[in-house]
């Protein structure tokens, strides 16, 4: 298989393996022995990883390495993934994009966790760096995106991702009404994502919707993700959408609510955003916004991001981004009121009162 960094690049020698488009051997049926080969598989892709990491890395992995579960220990280790983040080139020689692909082709469902992780930093660092004006070359990033686009389209076997639309004359998504009318209409049918194609290669007008699956498959396993991933992701996004304030970036926001114009970390440039992009990206924000077990600088970082998307939006005259992007920021607005109201009336509950007497009633004998 060739990868093609665009049209007009050459493809990067074949020594980047191929993935493997065939099922996975089955699992044993024996509960202990799959459970020991999963955790021997986990840390031998703990020792390889530490190999190629500076020798500063090799102490903790090996800690990470000695757990009983070393491949979710490795998901939620902060510290590995900085050193990932910190080592990552992108290039067809790069150790590390070599790991996270045969990684992901190992078929552990906790190994994919950890590449997926990555996700984020990966796609940021890619689309930033091949929007540049010299654009290095990034084959082991798209190695690792086609892996993840194959994987997606082997799980959907030619079928698009649809959603069906709720019928708003019923009182709710859970109701239908006593009496059926005679003419049942068809259920209103969305389209998330048409049936996905082959790829052998990440040409420039497939980039968009490689990186769009990618992003897909993250957010399908969004709630098993850490914390610093989906902050990495918020502050990308801010950054894909332009960060420069904007007057319009917080005309939703109510005035007691704290503006959103302070700076912030922002990782990556300002990148054009087609909708295959913008669509996963805005459901990543939207859980990155409104999960209840998400980190407040996860929060604030979402809804940073969505405001600057929606002033990107509204200077591109988009409508289905302006709509999706408006949406979610009153959802925050409203989200940000009813706590402020909640945390009002728990302080006015807390105020010692003046116990009252018991009330004496006289009744005549």
């Amino acid at each position: 298989m060739e990868f093609h960094r665009s049209d007009s690049s050459s493809s990067p020698s074949s020594s980047m393996p191929t993935p493997n488009t065939t099922d996975p051997k089955k699992p044993s049926t024996d509960p202990m022995h799959s459970w020991w080969e999963s955790v021997s598989k986990a840390r031998s892709r703990i020792h390889a990883l530490a190999a190629i990491l500076p020798s500063s890395s090799h102490d903790p992995l090996s800690s990470l390495a000695d757990s009983d579960r070393p491949a979710l220990s490795l998901l939620s280790s902060s510290a590995a993934y900085a050193a990932v983040s910190a080592s990552l080139s992108g290039s067809h020689s790069d150790p590390l994009c070599h790991w996270l692909y045969d990684t992901f082709l190992s078929a552990d469902p906790h190994l994919r966790l950890v590449v997926l992780s990555f996700v984020p930093l990966l796609t940021g660092l890619y689309l930033s760096r091949i929007h540049s004006p010299e654009p290095p070359s990034l084959a082991g990033f798209e190695a690792v995106l086609l892996a993840l686009y194959a994987a997606e389209t082997r799980s959907r076997n030619g079928k698009p991702l649809l959603v069906t639309i709720p019928d708003l004359s019923h009182p709710s998504i859970y109701h239908a009404p006593l009496r059926k009318p005679q003419s049942l209409s068809p259920p209103s049918v969305g389209l998330i994502s048409p049936p996905l194609e082959p790829q052998l290669g990440v040409k420039s007008t497939k980039r968009p919707a490689i990186v769009g699956v990618a992003l897909h498959s993250f957010f399908s396993q969004i709630s098993h993700m850490p914390a610093w991933s989906k902050l990495d992701f918020c502050q990308f996004a801010a950054a894909w959408a332009g960060s420069a304030p904007c007057p319009c970036r917080n005309q939703f926001d109510d005035a007691t609510i704290p503006e959103h114009n302070e700076i912030r970390d922002a990782k990556g440039e300002r990148i054009p955003l087609p909708w295959e992009i913008l669509q996963p990206s805005l459901r990543i924000l939207g859980h990155c916004l409104l999960g209840p077990l998400n980190s407040q600088d996860v929060k604030d970082a979402a809804s940073f991001a969505v405001r600057c998307l929606y002033a990107r939006a509204s200077h591109d005259l988009v409508p289905q981004a302006i709509l999706a992007t408006r949406s979610l920021i009153q959802l925050d607005v409203r989200t940000a009121e009813a706590a402020k109201a909640n945390a009002g009336s728990n302080s006015n509950s807390n105020t010692p009162t003046k116990v009252k007497k018991p009330e004496i009633l006289l009744v005549s004998k």
